[in-house]
């Protein structure tokens, strides 16, 4: 059995309370499909419980009303506990309709006494949204492609002194690293190579001791947008594949179904931004 991971039990979430489909920035989104209020508010619920119920803790963010998507915390920021103190590293989305979120966030990380830092505002410099990137192993691994540019690896690694590891992703339905990557622990994680180019698929493999290995069509069940409480992982679907090994390595598996979040292109990793994640 693998060391669990160092974090994943205390998480930022954004009350689904203007949750719509007003637009559409990725495969998944239409307007004509709009989410059931109280379907989603249930599903949200639902994920708060199984967090506490395994042992985690969540905060919440009020959603502000120009911000239909701002549900999806994990890309309000990369919040990281640093030898210094708890910094955070706020998004620069690429789309202009998310853009207005990384203000409240500002807000939020500032007042609980997070250094904060940025790589582009307001369409100029380097797009970086947080659903990109994972602290695993004494180094950021982040996905660049469709939402963050690979210059924002180069300021991620000067402003955090931090080892930085690029993958490209090429795949449209999986635009974040958090569609086809999952840390498991320590030494496992999911990983879906459809995700990416050829080198940076390998390039992940060779990183992951012990790989659990995605086919495209279970990576789009969203089964890698998952988080993992200590032993618990929290998920959106879980094939019957991927159960079996997640349980043969003493994983369990608590499936919590979000089907109006995934009419936004986000699941459970999405909805959740974790706080406690050390730096290096």
């Amino acid at each position: 059995m693998g060391a669990t991971l160092a974090w994943g039990r205390h998480y930022l979430m954004v009350a689904p309370e203007h949750f719509r489909v007003d637009y559409a920035i990725n495969p998944f989104m239409d307007p004509a499909d709009q989410p059931d209020p109280v379907a989603t508010r249930d599903q949200w619920d639902a994920i708060v419980a199984a967090i506490g119920d395994a042992g985690g803790r969540v905060e919440v963010l009020p959603q502000r009303p120009d911000a239909p998507d701002m549900v999806y915390a994990m890309n309000l920021g990369l919040p990281l506990v640093g030898p210094s103190g708890p910094v955070a590293v706020l998004s620069h989305m690429r789309y202009p309709e998310r853009r207005m979120e990384t203000g409240t966030a500002a807000t939020w990380f500032a007042d609980r006494g997070y250094a904060l830092h940025t790589i582009g505002r307001d369409g100029v410099g380097a797009h970086f949204e947080a659903g990109d990137a994972f602290a695993w192993r004494g180094e950021l691994v982040v996905g660049f492609g469709p939402r963050t540019e690979k210059l924002a690896l180069k300021h991620l690694a000067n402003d955090l002194d931090v080892p930085v590891r690029g993958v490209r992703i090429t795949h449209p339905g999986m635009y974040h690293l958090d569609l086809g990557f999952c840390p498991l622990d320590e030494t496992r994680a999911m990983v879906c190579p459809a995700a990416f180019d050829d080198a940076s698929a390998r390039k992940l493999l060779d990183l992951v001791p012990e790989p659990l290995v995605l086919t495209e069509a279970e990576a789009m069940t969203f089964c890698a947008n998952s988080i993992v409480v200590g032993r618990t992982v929290i998920m959106p679907a879980c094939p019957d594949r991927v159960r079996a090994r997640l349980e043969a390595w003493d994983f369990e598996v608590v499936v919590v179904g979000v089907p109006e979040f995934l009419k936004g292109g986000g699941a459970i990793r999405c909805l959740t931004n974790p706080l406690d994640v050390p730096l290096g």
